[in-house]
């Protein structure tokens, strides 16, 4: 693992141009709050490790995410995580614009703490199934739900069947890139609270 990863400038140059300046941004504000922090792409997306996973970030068609893995376990101080919000992916909202991001020293602080709770050895603790015999779920996607709690607990949450819709849909992929693609949308709308089928459901169908 390397402090700037290549495939994260892949990453940012494939992504929307309103993306753009907001990972340059926030991918630069990480390595100012810690030069201990390397980087790394994880199911798909640039993630920021120190002893472990500290925070991700991620581009969609209209905004972007950025999120901490340890976000319940972070004192939240200026009151900027949106740990209930069904509103996007991380704990960020959707960011569209620089502007969108806190304070600059804010945003580091958030960040230093993140890496201080993995350096302490501080661990989230798992989620209880909430179904007596659930599906087998491939590790690679409880380790990418581990990333966002959010989506874990609405996963876990979904009945037998709209669990089983999901992996199909990762199983059915014949490339790892086409795999890593639908978990990262399955994550998105798994925060807002949607099924696989979700389209289809509000038509009717």
């Amino acid at each position: 693992m390397e402090k700037y990863d290549p495939r994260i400038d892949a990453y940012i140059e494939k992504s929307a141009d309103f993306a753009k300046p907001i990972l340059t941004h926030l991918r630069q504000l990480v390595h100012q709050a810690s030069p201990n922090i390397l980087e790394t792409i994880k199911w798909g997306f640039p993630h920021f490790d120190y002893k472990g996973t500290i925070c991700s970030m991620a581009s969609f068609k209209e905004h972007c995410a950025f999120g901490f893995w340890k976000s319940t376990l972070l004192s939240d101080p200026d009151k900027i995580l949106q740990k209930d919000s069904g509103e996007a992916m991380g704990q960020l909202g959707r960011i569209k614009h620089i502007a969108d991001l806190p304070e600059d020293e804010v945003l580091a602080s958030y960040i230093l703490e993140a890496a201080y709770l993995n350096d302490a050895g501080i661990k989230v603790k798992k989620a209880r199934a909430t179904e007596k015999a659930p599906i087998e779920i491939p590790n690679y996607f409880i380790n990418a739900l581990k990333e966002f709690p959010q989506a874990q607990s609405q996963f876990e949450n979904f009945s037998n069947s709209h669990r089983k819709e999901y992996i199909q849909w990762f199983e059915d992929a014949k490339t790892e890139e086409t795999k890593n693609k639908r978990i990262a949308t399955a994550i998105e709308w798994l925060t807002e609270g949607k099924g696989r089928n979700w389209k289809y459901q509000s038509k009717g169908r």
